[in-house]
């Protein structure tokens, strides 16, 4: 028991000093702790105030630097103003110096300019006084020469003035026929190569026609065959075409007669149709001859339609595409209207094109130039005014239809297509072969332009050669000088121009001889 309670005691006094020891070591862990704490403390708040230090510095640094950089760009700023300012005050000065001297030779040049009005005053003043002198001793002058003469200044004057009209004429007129003879030369070269370069160009072939044809047939048994009994097919056929057929001893061979290309072109091939079928009798042949004349018709449209085609002509009027075809039938003193036509339309235009103007136009008004040949019945006007009637219905421009009513100047031209259709159409009908001519005519036409010469004075002798196309002039040198020669081809020519009808041109050469003989014994 009192083991156990020793042990007890022992226990809790183990207890007790345990506790208290604990207590001690636990005071003193908390006061090292607590040193410890203090001494880490210090030395963090050491660091931070470090740290502080530090970062005061360099935050101070940079503002210092931030400082300098606003104080040096505003010092740069600052400068710059200055720099301009002086600047500005330089130019400134330099105003005011430029207007001083300005001023000041402005001021030079008043005073030298007043100094030269009073000078040219004093000049005008002496120069009035000196012309009233001069007049004075011009009267005085006058008067004198007036008494001597026994003429007044005004009937001198008459005097002299008709003394220089005959001289100042001479001169006049030699001049005159100078520049006449350069500006025909440098015209009648420049026209021959117009004319020569639009003729070269156009290649075409002609053909004369007549006003028959032949029907070549097989053998002489189809002629009885086209007679017919007691003569009816043939009367029949010359009723239905208007054709006087003439059935012969020539060999195989009917000629058919008509001045109408058109009625003759239907008899032929009607007559063709008929022997190749073989069936030849009166209402088999008027059959025939309608269907034959339908068909000319269609391809009087056709022919019309490619011929405008052909030379790129739009917008032409049906019915004078219409007339274009019919031209086909048509000859003009042996001379196939169309191929004319065509020609005239080409020429026209390539003439156009060397004088600048418009080539459309000029083919238009060259093709559409003889479409008052072909009318469908008899007309009292020209070929010419007819044609320039039917454009202006069909609606052409006015310089088409002034070329074609003036192309024969029955009126006025009005534009330079005119001209240009007028000189086309004579080179084509012009040119050798291209037409046949009346010998009689021929012959008149001749005859006509000697006695046209023949009609002015001083003329010894006149001759037409070259077909009509030159007219030589021999003339007596006593009665006319080489002056009045010029004058006379002149006036001949005008004189053949407006009284004569001629294709192509004339040309009149006067020749004035001198001839001195002498006789040496």
């Amino acid at each position: 028991m009192d083991s156990t309670l020793f042990i007890i005691i022992g226990s809790f006094a183990g207890l007790g000093i345990g506790f208290g020891i604990a207590k001690i070591l636990e005071k003193k862990n908390v006061s090292t702790l607590i040193k410890n704490a203090k001494k880490e403390a210090a030395s963090i708040l050491k660091d931070a105030k470090t740290d502080a230090e530090a970062i005061k510095k360099d935050k101070l640094l940079q503002a210092k630097e931030k400082f300098l950089e606003l104080k040096a760009e505003h010092e740069q700023v600052i400068l710059g103003k200055d720099k301009k300012i002086a600047e500005a005050e330089k130019r400134t000065r330099d105003k005011e110096s430029q207007v001083s001297n300005e001023l000041a030779k402005n001021k030079k040049l008043n005073d030298e300019l007043d100094k030269k009005v009073a000078d040219y005053d004093n000049r005008i003043d002496f120069l009035d006084k000196k012309q009233q002198e001069i007049d004075k001793l011009h009267k005085s002058q006058v008067e004198q020469l007036e008494v001597i003469s026994g003429l007044s200044a005004e009937e001198a004057k008459n005097q002299l003035v008709e003394s220089l009209k005959a001289e100042a004429k001479t001169t006049a007129m030699s001049h005159i026929q100078d520049t006449i003879e350069e500006a025909k030369l440098t015209a009648h070269q420049e026209a021959k190569k117009i004319i020569i370069n639009t003729i070269q160009r156009v290649g075409t072939e002609e053909a004369v026609e007549n006003c028959v044809s032949v029907f070549n047939i097989e053998s002489d048994d189809v002629k009885g065959r086209i007679i017919g009994r007691e003569g009816r097919n043939i009367r029949a056929l010359e009723a239905a075409t208007g054709v006087e057929i003439i059935v012969d001893d020539t060999p195989e061979a009917i000629i058919l007669s008509c001045f109408d290309p058109v009625r003759r072109e239907v008899a032929r091939l009607a007559l063709h149709k008929l022997v190749t079928d073989g069936r030849i009798h009166p209402a088999r042949i008027e059959e025939v001859v309608a269907k034959t004349a339908k068909q000319i018709e269609d391809e009087i449209i056709e022919v019309g339609k490619r011929t405008v085609i052909d030379l790129g002509i739009h917008g032409l009027h049906p019915e004078l595409i219409k007339i274009v075809g019919r031209m086909k039938y048509r000859s003009s003193y042996g001379q196939n209207l169309l191929q004319h036509s065509r020609e005239v339309a080409k020429l026209c235009g390539l003439m156009a094109a060397e004088l600048g103007l418009n080539v459309k136009l000029a083919k238009r008004a060259g093709l559409l130039h003889d479409i008052g040949k072909v009318p469908d019945t008899e007309s009292d006007l020209p070929h010419a005014l007819l044609g320039m009637q039917w454009a202006e219905k069909y609606g052409e421009k006015e310089e088409v239809c002034n070329a074609i009513g003036a192309h024969h100047d029955e009126i006025e031209m009005k534009s330079l297509l005119s001209p240009i259709v007028q000189v086309c159409d004579a080179i084509s009908g012009a040119r050798p072969g291209a037409r046949r001519q009346v010998l009689d005519s021929y012959i008149q036409r001749l005859k006509d332009l000697e006695d046209i010469a023949y009609g002015f004075g001083g003329v010894k002798s006149a001759y037409a050669i070259q077909a009509g196309r030159e007219l030589r002039v021999i003339v007596e040198s006593e009665k006319v000088s080489d002056e009045m020669a010029a004058n006379l081809s002149f006036e001949i020519s005008h004189k053949i121009q407006t009284e004569m009808t001629y294709p192509g041109q004339v040309k009149i050469t006067v020749i004035r001889e001198t001839r001195a003989v002498n006789i040496a014994k």
